[in-house]
């Protein structure tokens, strides 16, 4: 594996790591939208099952790729004085903005996400709709894998691992409802600016790995409650 991580281009290599991404969303797609499956368990199989098979594929070996410079030094440019990476965040950011406000397939979205059954009867195919969902997640998070590849220079099966909790956190604390119907791109950016924010402040105060877990965990709670508490005098309003 690691003789064919420095033969291939890395154009190749970044196509292979959108694709895979891509392919396990669609997979949790099908699972989720045709068998009916509890999304959070779906989601849960898949996070377990797609780990276990990288350890398998990497024979538990850190995988560098140390011999694609073109890559290293691409992901580490400065544009403007701005990081790739950042550069990278904000394109994504930037088209998810117009693709849920500015488009037919983003008001669909929200529609199902707000009420699944009424936007079943207002014609939308929501079976087919929740599969494109959950392909366009998986494409962002084979996007994520590239970005922390171009930051750490090396593949491991425990990359991102518990980034999953940072993801929640910084979505609820952006505003976004997790029974669904309320969410913006905007919030969720200000939500990653705020917990990124929050976590470098762990760090220069020495805080250990154990209890930023601890402070993430206390805070995605508060974040819910506090969700409940507001969107519950909306709802007897209306």
């Amino acid at each position: 594996m690691q003789d064919l991580a420095d033969q291939t281009h890395w154009i190749v290599m970044v196509v292979v790591a959108l694709a895979v991404g891509m392919f396990a969303g669609l997979l949790n797609g099908i699972v989720i939208a045709y068998g009916n499956v509890v999304a959070f368990m779906a989601t849960l199989a898949m996070l377990v099952g797609a780990r276990g098979l990288a350890e398998i594929l990497a024979d538990r070996r850190t995988l560098q790729v140390g011999g694609q410079r073109e890559f290293i030094t691409f992901m580490n440019l400065d544009i403007l004085g701005v990081d790739m990476l950042i550069w990278i965040f904000l394109v994504v950011a930037v088209l998810g903005w117009v693709l849920l406000n500015r488009t037919t397939f983003g008001r669909r979205t929200v529609a199902i996400g707000g009420n699944r059954e009424a936007a079943r009867l207002a014609g939308i195919n929501v079976k087919r709709h929740v599969l494109y969902l959950y392909a366009l997640s998986g494409l962002c998070a084979g996007i994520a894998g590239v970005m922390i590849l171009g930051r750490t220079t090396a593949g491991t099966s425990v990359n991102g691992q518990l980034y999953e909790l940072d993801a929640i956190a910084a979505v609820v604390v952006g505003g976004t409802l997790l029974i669904g119907g309320r969410g913006t791109i905007t919030g969720t950016v200000l939500g990653v600016l705020i917990f990124q924010t929050l976590t470098n402040v762990f760090i220069q105060n020495n805080l250990t790995s154990s209890v930023q877990a601890v402070a993430k965990g206390v805070i995605i709670v508060v974040a819910v409650l506090l969700q409940q508490r507001f969107a519950r005098p909306a709802g007897r309003s209306s």
